[in-house]
């Protein structure tokens, strides 16, 4: 096994603390149309992927007809509004990057947001200037996690193969493409208790990632 030359990280619920913050706006954005979304019930439902999805499987499962047009553009003022009042770091990530940077271990993020939203989550965390032409997104690739395309395409941005990085998310979607594209990935532990196979294992805190680079 080559030796880890790079770590990719997903944003959210990763680096930055917004898994519930999310569940919050969607039971927000749904309640408005009418339709009765606890942020328990978001949470128990929660498994990452594209936006809309997620708002498409909602909306079926609450039996709402508004249109995505409407719902999406809605749901993204709340989660702003939310992360501006409230984002934080996930705990011990600045240290975590502290330490890559002093061992030469290179470190990327790669979401199914769009790039303006990852760089707005990292910035109000304090953690943009670590990420200085390190941010890609699913829109660059237009292929969204689960497909592997948007993390082989942060890889290849950085320099490496994916057998010289290894990839960390918390959702089995992530999970999924990190392990389609070859790459060593690993779980973080968060709001979503399902994995995803091949999966190598799971972390508790982000202090963990220095025992496994």
């Amino acid at each position: 096994m080559n030796k880890t030359k790079c770590v990719i990280f997903d944003c959210e619920g990763t680096l930055v603390d917004s898994e519930v913050l999310c569940c919050r706006a969607l039971s927000s954005v749904f309640r408005k149309f009418g339709a009765e979304l606890s942020v328990e019930q978001a949470m128990e439902h929660f498994v990452g992927g594209k936006l809309a999805d997620i708002l498409t499987d909602t909306k079926k499962r609450l039996g709402i007809t508004t249109s995505l047009d409407v719902l999406e553009p809605q749901y993204r003022i709340i989660l702003r509004q939310l992360f501006e009042s409230e984002l934080r770091p996930m705990p011990k990530a600045k240290e975590l990057l502290d330490h890559l940077e002093q061992n030469n271990i290179e470190y990327c993020v790669v979401s199914n947001g769009p790039r303006d939203k990852v760089e707005h989550a990292l910035e109000l965390t304090g953690l943009l200037n670590y990420f200085s032409g390190k941010v890609f997104s699913a829109f660059d690739t237009n292929s969204w996690k689960p497909e592997p395309d948007s993390i082989l395409y942060s890889a290849m941005n950085m320099g490496y193969l994916p057998d010289e990085c290894i990839y960390i998310d918390d959702t089995p979607k992530g999970l999924e493409a990190g392990v389609r594209a070859g790459i060593r990935t690993y779980q973080i532990s968060g709001l979503s208790k399902e994995s995803y196979p091949g999966v190598r294992g799971t972390i508790q805190c982000l202090s963990e990632v220095t025992q496994i680079v």
